[in-house]
């Protein structure tokens, strides 16, 4: 070892960085994006979830009950039902995160200094996000209800609820029925983004784009021929996480496997184009490679992979509505949780398409068949 060849390598390396601004910037200014973005997003106390209330008993004690548990923040009130078969099906469509069930004979239970028994039915798919409701809902359970006396009198205080919550599709409130799910659309991200991310960069690198230039070979069949047999791969990887996380973990497919592998052909036609128009942008492999992680972190993080959406502020949550990966993870844990079908997930069917055809053509654009 000789420590002036050691230093002069390091000095041609320090050269080699000064000479790639690009670079250079995406390795100081993203990770302190970065540190500021999650430092502010990232939180764990879940509010404002969205609530439905069935009220069979229709008085103003129930109303009252309905109006504290708005009041508590972790609820957000946003619609009554007729009945109890609709807020099951608001919750299974994903439109609401919690039903709030009240009786015929609440309010007389409460007059009769009886215990007032509601029921609160919660998506309790993300285990951390109705955690945060199971305590707000017995929180509320050890006050007493004020109850109307009559005519004349003032009210008084006789009776208590007793809230009797009741979680759905994840009634264990397991862990790995969450993750296992997210883990599909976090794999197909990270592996086929950057993969085709460094298509490009590689074939320019290695002098091999010239071929492919002289070639009559067009802009939309060099981008689409790149892309298709990646299509192919991410269908496997998916089949594996399925089979394993059913296997290993005993994470149901409640769901049509057919509805489900084919939104996620949109999901997966998005994710190559990202990677290609990455590799449209960047000049050599280790600016893709910076491109496709700084894309990363705010792909898992934001997308409510890992962490509640509703907790998040409104800003991080307009980036989290960017990604796809954000519309993805409700397919997922639509279909295979809730067995929702394509009517309760037709929006982010189609905002996925949208993804997928917007991504592809920016590539197809950007991409110019020659050297400079």
């Amino acid at each position: 070892m000789n420590a002036t060849r050691l230093l002069a390598i390091a000095r041609k390396e320090l050269r080699q960085l000064r000479r790639d601004p690009p670079t250079l910037a995406m390795m100081f200014g993203v990770p302190l994006i970065q540190l500021l973005l999650f430092g502010f997003a990232i939180r764990t106390d879940v509010r404002d979830l969205p609530l439905a209330v069935y009220d069979a008993a229709n008085t103003s004690e129930s109303r009252a009950l309905a109006a504290r548990l708005d009041a508590t923040g972790n609820f957000r009130l946003r619609a009554s039902a007729e009945g109890y078969n609709e807020a099951r099906e608001w919750l299974r469509e994903g439109r609401v995160r919690a039903a709030l069930v009240i009786p015929p004979e609440y309010a007389r239970s409460l007059k009769r200094g009886e215990p007032a028994h509601a029921q609160l039915l919660i998506d309790a798919s993300d285990p951390m996000a109705s955690q945060s409701a199971i305590g707000a809902a017995g929180a509320m359970t050890l006050e007493p209800i004020a109850a109307a006396a009559p005519a004349g009198a003032a009210d008084v205080r006789v009776g208590r609820t007793e809230l009797r919550v009741r979680p759905l599709y994840n009634p264990g409130l397991r862990t790995p029925t969450y993750i296992v799910p997210g883990i599909i659309g976090v794999l197909l991200s990270l592996t086929l983004m950057l993969i085709t991310a460094l298509a490009l960069v590689r074939e320019r690198e290695r002098g091999t784009l010239e071929a492919l230039i002289v070639t009559p070979i067009t802009k939309t069949e060099l981008m689409v021929g790149k892309v298709a047999p990646y299509v192919v791969i991410g269908y496997v990887q998916m089949t594996a996480v399925l089979v394993l996380g059913w296997l290993v973990f005993d994470v149901p497919v409640r769901g049509s496997l057919v509805l489900f592998y084919a939104i996620s052909l949109a999901f997966i036609v998005a994710n190559l184009g990202l990677g290609l128009f990455f590799s449209t942008v960047a000049r050599n492999q280790q600016q893709a490679m910076m491109l496709g992680f700084m894309y990363l972190l705010p792909n898992i993080l934001l997308s409510g992979f890992m962490f509640p959406r509703q907790a998040m502020p409104e800003a991080a949550q307009w980036i989290g509505a960017a990604l796809p990966l954000t519309y993805y993870l409700e397919v997922l844990r639509g279909i295979i949780l809730r067995e929702a079908g394509l009517a309760a997930l037709w929006q982010e069917t189609v905002i996925l398409v949208a993804f997928a055809v917007f991504l592809i053509s920016a590539s197809v654009i950007r991409f110019s068949k020659s050297l400079d």
